[in-house]
């Protein structure tokens, strides 16, 4: 299980530099509320991105992004909106970006920015 842990941490590091690269500001990080979380909140212009990150040693059981169902994307609906309400702020578009990794032990992480999938 620490395994697990250390490589979604290592993964959503890694996205915030993806993020951060792709000219983005990264606002919040790891935000819970009783309904879930949100990996990443940054901002795109005037656009606030929730980023979903999913990281995977392998694509033996499919890729990372095919873990971000329809019900996922529902979730991060509504917590995006939670997310806003307890900041008391308003933004024109909301957009939900996943972040895909695939880190193969001893190679390299395969990066994929999938915008506005949801």
């Amino acid at each position: 299980m620490r395994a697990t842990i250390a490589l979604g941490r290592f993964g959503e590091d890694l996205a915030v530099d993806v993020v951060e690269r792709a000219g983005m500001t990264v606002v919040d990080r790891n935000w819970r509320c009783s309904t879930g979380e949100i990996d990443i909140v940054a901002r795109d212009g005037a656009v606030l991105v929730v980023c979903e990150v999913k990281t995977r040693r392998s694509t033996a059981f499919g890729a990372p992004a095919e873990a971000v169902t329809p019900r996922k994307l529902r979730r991060l609906r509504e917590l995006s909106i939670r997310w806003l309400e307890e900041r008391q702020m308003h933004v024109p578009e909301i957009r939900i970006d996943v972040i895909a990794i695939v880190m193969p032990r001893g190679c390299r992480p395969v990066v994929e920015h999938l915008r506005g999938v949801g």
